[in-house]
């Protein structure tokens, strides 16, 4: 299906014969979900439930198959490295094919807000720092996906950059920042791509007139969305987000999520009944809900409604080698003094002394890799391919590969296998005991469950607490640590032990804030001399919440006596030292990198910095990968020889990472943000709220511009790597840079660049803008286009890369309205923000002006 063909199936008027026939109680159930992950359907129209679920980073479904798994893809950080539009544009497809195995119609993603600070929770989730790259990016993704039937949903507007506080605090932005930065990647998606559908986000936002939630901002909203850039589709609400009925129905809020209650479902049809809304308000949002049901293909004809989407139970054939080849392409190489990349097989092969080499392969990460972020994105992954398996099958045969994980990442010991280690105190059998009580006590469930896996699914409204009791067996002796992590109301008792209690009940913030998914478990120290089995005993609030089903989280957890943190360090530096090279996997985790809260700093979790210097000092041929999605210090990058960046790999991380070190995949991913040195160094360290504002006094001086702006009227300081850094496998010089064509739209360059090294590899040509002097209000340099290619050794490639007209023009806040200074601006080309190799200048062509006030034209000028 083309896109055309699936965005134009039905006109603007047959819509709104289509929703003429509907009566006033139709119009308003369908404008309110029909459960979590589904609208409402009108039979007698054709018209089925629209099917959405959650997806930056693979599309889960929407829980209905049980044991349903997914394609889990890198983290959407890892596709922008790449900065390979042809490559991302295979992602959108897979995105198509992954909603329609799992039954869906639209795809909650891409996240397009901007990673303002590092230190923001859902920094993996989004793709760049920077507008330009954030827009591309997404362009190429939903632009694919769309083409095939399958809407996307790209979120959040607006100004939802951090986690802290995110359903409750007001964004203040000025309005030239606002255009130019936090507006600009949906301005692309909404004008130029063609995006089906938008999220409102949680947040306020005060543009110095209109202060309210996205939900209510009748400005942005209705003025900017839908007026002045057209967008025809379904503004639907984020999660349990709309807080009002009159306010959000004028607001410009088309689709409440989700449904059936909530604001707009416990009070919308009360609000027409009683004149608070006319149902004429509701006639738009009912086209546009239509007509995303018929470019999905869920409105049929009267008395036809079209089946509901199939589930395919695996993913398709070349799924799996796509995502190798993304998550390879997407790691970034930040330095590679000893030339250590990739490893020399022959070499380890085959030592001098004719016996085969060794290879050290240590870090938490290398055992149990951090493959995706926490919160609303996670999914069920089809399978795991783990670094120690996959290098292992990429080394020649008779190479050793000696394994250790020598530090600790997690604060939380392992979740315990309950089926080895548990026993029901009732019955004996297998597994834990689970009592299900009301608010008297009484029992309204009891059973033993042989696999239980943290999660109780509630359907009973009565039930208020869950009695969970369990008898783990400790054989072993030494100093076991067993507790159980929860939230709520809850009390646990481990051992005749109170581990933890509290009388706070809760109901959906601990969902949005994401503590259900990760909570910090109450741990006792448990004393074992000889084998015997411990109580555990929790009664655990069951939560429920508005627009989720109800559910108890009790997650027991267990670590085994075991070696010292010094010794696991000593272990590891020996092997280190062992080896003919050594390869240590270090990151955050789950408890780092989540949705719904911000870090409170960008340091690896627990030792792993030590590890990292006992292995670097043990062995010089050390390759340090980081297995993070957002930026975190490195405080031992001078030391390292060389560090590979690898993101949040998915599925497929540890096979694209032995890809990488054996050689068989150029790592030529190039940062989308900048790595900070120290935390203290980040233009903006938080985003905690003051009184409730999140002010963003920096301006349009966001990510690397903040970073450019301090260099040059402070000096410093200098980040540990500069935005769209990467060294990839080879060498390249930059040759030439020559206007192809000036018009009204852009101006084209072509950039004669050579590969001088000996490996064919990937080369992306990033164009910056600086603007005419003696402008001082703007940017030091910005990117304004790229490209990506590809040589041989010894090879010379052009790229071409289009620098839009919008990369030259500022928001004029005195007109409202885009202006283009006079005077030339400097396109910088190079490697990165802070590797610029050749340069022109660009000059406006003399040219009468459009009503608006913007210039028509550009022409080139010599630079001096």
């Amino acid at each position: 299906m083309s896109l055309e063909t699936a965005a134009r199936a039905r006109t603007d008027a047959q819509l709104a014969a289509i929703a003429a026939e509907l009566t006033t109680e139709e119009k308003v159930a369908l404008v309110v979900g029909a459960d979590i992950w589904s609208t409402t359907p009108v039979d007698r129209v054709g018209l089925r439930g629209v099917v959405v679920s959650d997806g930056p980073a693979g599309v889960r479904g929407t829980g209905d198959v049980p044991g349903e798994t997914s394609a889990s893809l890198p983290a959407p950080s890892a596709v922008a490295a790449t900065w390979d539009l042809d490559l991302v544009a295979r992602v959108g497809a897979l995105f198509a094919d992954e909603a329609r195995r799992h039954g869906v119609d639209v795809v909650l993603a891409p996240q397009i807000n901007l990673q303002r600070t590092p230190v923001g929770g859902r920094h993996f989730e989004c793709y760049s720092e920077d507008p330009i790259l954030t827009g591309a990016i997404a362009d190429a993704l939903v632009r694919e996906a769309q083409a095939r039937g399958v809407g996307m949903c790209v979120k959040h507007y607006i100004a939802n950059d951090s986690e802290t506080e995110r359903t409750r605090y007001v964004a203040r932005v000025d309005e030239r920042t606002l255009r130019e930065v936090y507006l600009a990647p949906f301005e692309r998606l909404v004008k130029e791509t063609g995006a089906w559908s938008v999220m409102a986000a949680y947040n306020g936002f005060d543009d110095g007139e209109t202060s309210a939630p996205l939900t209510e901002h009748a400005p942005l909203v209705q003025g900017v969305l839908k007026g002045e850039w057209g967008f025809d589709g379904v503004v639907v609400s984020d999660w349990v987000a709309t807080k009002s009925v009159a306010p959000a129905v004028r607001g410009g809020l088309d689709l409440q999520m989700p449904g059936p209650d909530g604001a707009w479902g416990d009070g919308l049809l009360d609000a027409v009944r009683s004149g608070d809304v006319d149902v004429t308000e509701l006639d738009d949002k009912v086209v546009r809900i239509l007509r995303l049901a018929d470019r999905v293909g869920a409105l049929g004809a009267p008395g036809a409604t079209p089946d509901a989407p199939g589930h395919r139970p695996a993913a398709a054939p070349e799924t799996p080698a796509l995502l190798r080849e993304l998550a390879a392409r997407a790691m970034v190489v930040l330095k590679d003094d000893a030339a250590l990349l990739p490893l020399d097989l022959e070499a380890l092969a085959v030592r001098p002394d004719g016996t085969p080499g060794v290879v050290a392969l240590l870090g938490p990460a290398a055992v149990e890799p951090f493959v995706q972020g926490g919160g609303s994105g996670f999914v069920h992954p089809d399978h795991l391919e783990l670094p120690v398996p996959a290098l292992r099958a990429a080394l020649p045969d008779g190479v050793r590969l000696d394994v250790h994980a020598g530090a600790r990442s997690r604060l939380n010991p392992p979740e315990i296998d309950a089926a080895e280690r548990c026993t029901d105190p009732a019955t004996g059998e297998p597994g834990v005991r689970l009592e299900l009580l009301d608010a008297d006590g009484r029992v309204l469930e009891s059973r033993t469950d042989p696999a239980w896996s943290g999660w109780f699914a509630n359907t009973d409204p009565r039930a208020v607490t869950l009695h969970l009791t369990a008898d783990v067996r400790v054989d072993e002796p030494g100093t076991h640590e067993l507790g159980i992590g929860t939230v709520g109301r809850h009390e646990i008792v481990v051992d005749t032990r109170v581990a933890s209690n509290a009388d706070h009940v809760v109901a959906e913030e601990v969902i949005l804030a994401s503590e259900h998914n990760h909570p910090v478990a109450a741990v006792v120290p448990v004393v074992v001399d000889a084998p015997r089995t411990v109580r555990l005993d929790a009664r655990l609030q069951v939560v429920h919440p508005v627009g989720y089903d109800s559910f108890v989280r009790g997650e027991i957890v267990h670590r085994l006596p075991g070696p010292s943190a010094e010794e696991d360090l000593a272990a590891a530096a020996g092997l280190a030292a062992a080896a003919d090279v050594a390869v240590v996997v270090v990151g955050t985790t789950e408890e780092v990198e989540s949705e719904g809260f911000d870090r409170s700093s960008l340091a690896l979790p627990g030792n792993q910095d030590e590890l990292v210097r006992r292995v670097v000092e043990a062995n010089p041929r050390t390759i340090v990968v980081v297995n993070a999605g957002a930026p975190v210090e490195l405080p031992w990058l001078t030391e390292a020889p060389t560090v590979l960046w690898a993101w949040l790999a998915g599925q497929e991380g540890g096979a694209a990472l032995a890809d990488v070190l054996a050689g068989f995949t150029e790592p030529s991913g190039r940062l989308p943000w900048t790595l900070p040195v120290r935390y203290q160094d980040v233009p903006v360290p938080s985003a905690i709220p003051q009184e409730g504002i999140v002010d963003y006094t920096e301006g349009v001086d966001v990510g690397y511009r903040g970073w450019e702006r301090r260099a040059v009227e402070e000096g410093g300081p200098e980040p540990a790597a500069p935005f769209g850094h990467g060294l990839g496998w080879t060498t390249w010089e930059y040759q030439d840079v020559m206007p192809t064509a000036v018009t009204a739209e852009a101006v084209e360059l072509d950039v004669l660049v050579r590969n001088t090294g000996a490996r064919r590899g990937h080369e992306v040509v990033q164009v910056y803008v600086e603007p005419p002097a003696p402008v001082v209000d703007r940017p030091v340099r910005w990117l304004g286009g790229f490209a990506t290619v590809s040589a041989d050794g010894g090879e010379s490639v052009v790229a071409h890369v289009s620098v839009p007209r919008r990369a030259f023009e500022t928001w004029d806040v005195a007109t409202h309205a885009w202006t283009l200074p006079t005077g030339a601006h400097t396109l910088r080309v190079g490697r990165s923000v802070a590797d610029l190799r050749v340069s022109l200048a660009v000059a406006p062509a003399p040219h009468p002006t459009q009503p608006s006030g913007r210039p028509t034209g550009l022409e080139p000028s010599p630079e001096d």
